[in-house]
């Protein structure tokens, strides 16, 4: 079933692009990438044994979205200046945020507010620090079912990213800089991402030997 997602996304993006000229309507293939996409997460967890290779697949999926939003929170926000509200509905539509943030701060739109969702809420699957949250957790499953020496490196990383999301205020990331504090959340996503792939993709085979 997941095979036939992705396959069935594949032929839809690339026959679209071959399509695609100046009249086309590039949303409508944004959404059909975006609906493809939740098809394929769908199917993962719902018929995917939730075991070494499910969570692998979450630990790439959260590092990915948490990687994306950072960049584009900070390329929204660093040509903000003369930005109104239909560019935070714009960005927040943009992330499925917009009717989640009004459940939280109802229609009212102020900067600081959509970036403390985007980056702190602990619920919004689409926020920074829940995608922290949940790769940790699939990292340390992964460690306990692998039982690997070196993963205490990776927990670390993990937990340092974490921490710095679930103990930061908003009002104290904006005024020191927002961009060098996203800047470090890209750098520990890439820092993670090298520490597991050396530890569980690129080792040399006598590790796998040792007691």
């Amino acid at each position: 079933e997941m095979w036939e997602r992705l396959n069935q996304l594949y032929h839809q993006v690339t026959q679209a692009g071959v399509r695609m000229d100046a009249n086309s309507e590039p949303l409508r293939l944004i959404l059909a990438f975006r609906e493809g996409a939740y098809r394929f997460h769908g199917v993962t967890d719902a018929t995917m044994n939730h075991g070494e290779g499910w969570h692998f697949i979450q630990v790439g999926k959260y590092m990915e979205r948490a990687y994306a939003l950072s960049a584009l929170l900070d390329a929204h926000f660093s040509a903000s200046a003369d930005a109104d509200d239909l560019d935070w509905i714009g960005l927040l539509a943009s992330c499925s945020a917009f009717e989640a943030y009004c459940k939280v701060y109802t229609a009212d739109l102020h900067p600081e507010r959509v970036a403390e969702f985007l980056l702190l809420n602990a619920e919004f699957p689409f926020s920074i620090r829940h995608c922290a949250e949940h790769m940790q957790r699939a990292l340390h499953s992964l460690s306990e079912i692998a039982s690997v020496r070196k993963a205490a490196r990776i927990d670390r990383i993990a937990g340092k990213l974490r921490s710095s999301l679930a103990y930061h205020q908003i009002d104290e990331i904006m005024s020191r800089n927002l961009h060098s504090y996203l800047n470090s959340v890209i750098e520990q996503c890439n820092n993670l991402h090298t520490a597991i792939h050396e530890v569980y993709i690129d080792y040399p085979v006598e590790t796998a030997f040792e007691a």
